[in-house]
């Protein structure tokens, strides 16, 4: 009976022709979008994610469009990883203001809570660097982006020189439509690495081109400033 029960679930799990079904289908022009800026294009083992690869500055990244793996993004996520191999004792972040105020609400609201006693080993990692990395400003700045977003980092030195004018005017030049201002957003520079992760809104190609040209000038910025064969 289990065995007749397992093969009808196994029936509805796949496509008509047999196969199992994937984001592939779902996601044509991200395959289009993909092959039209020379990056490979493939779906997970299990079809829950598709990730396009390239290439910055010689060094391999790679962008992932599936289910969120953090809890404050809702649809689809889009993630992104390059190894840059700069000084890993580099750590700096740019985070949009809402999301930097909901994940501080609810860190507070946790040491507050005088019936949870133990850490939640669910919390994102986002919340950790925020306690460690100290908010930086400085002037020669829009306004509007820093009433939009927040730069954070272990020493001022390193967002100055990551977060550059031409990075800071590419964030803004987001594509219409835009996404509303408490949509997720964050790049991060850790342990030699770039991340970007972002709530997929809207779920356009035009999202993928500003989000990849963002990430890409994220990396080239830091590999002028932090690359270890300067």
């Amino acid at each position: 009976m289990f065995d007749r029960i397992r093969k009808v679930f196994q029936r509805e799990g796949r496509e008509p022709n047999g196969e199992q079904p994937s984001l592939l289908s779902a996601h044509g022009p991200v395959s289009e979008w993909a092959a039209s800026r020379g990056m490979s294009f493939s779906t997970g083992a299990l079809g829950h994610t598709v990730s396009m690869h390239g290439k910055v500055g010689g060094h391999a990244w790679r962008m992932e469009l599936g289910k969120p793996t953090r809890d404050y993004i809702s649809g689809e996520e889009l993630r992104a990883r390059a190894e840059l191999g700069v000084f890993d004792d580099v750590g700096a972040m740019i985070i949009n203001r809402s999301l930097k105020d909901a994940l501080e609400r609810r860190a507070y609201s946790m040491i507050t809570d005088t019936l949870q006693t133990t850490a939640d080993p669910h919390l994102p990692e986002e919340m950790r660097w925020l306690a460690m990395y100290d908010e930086i400003g400085w002037e020669g700045v829009p306004d509007s982006f820093w009433a939009s977003y927040a730069v954070l980092a272990d020493q001022r030195e390193h967002a100055l020189a990551w977060v550059d004018d031409a990075l800071v005017d590419l964030i803004q030049s987001r594509p219409a439509p835009a996404p509303g201002a408490q949509v997720p957003f964050m790049i991060v520079l850790l342990r030699g690495r770039c991340y970007l992760r972002m709530q997929y809104q809207p779920a356009l190609t035009g999202t993928l081109d500003h989000a990849s040209a963002v990430f890409t000038a994220a990396c080239e910025s830091a590999l002028g400033a932090f690359g270890t064969g300067r």
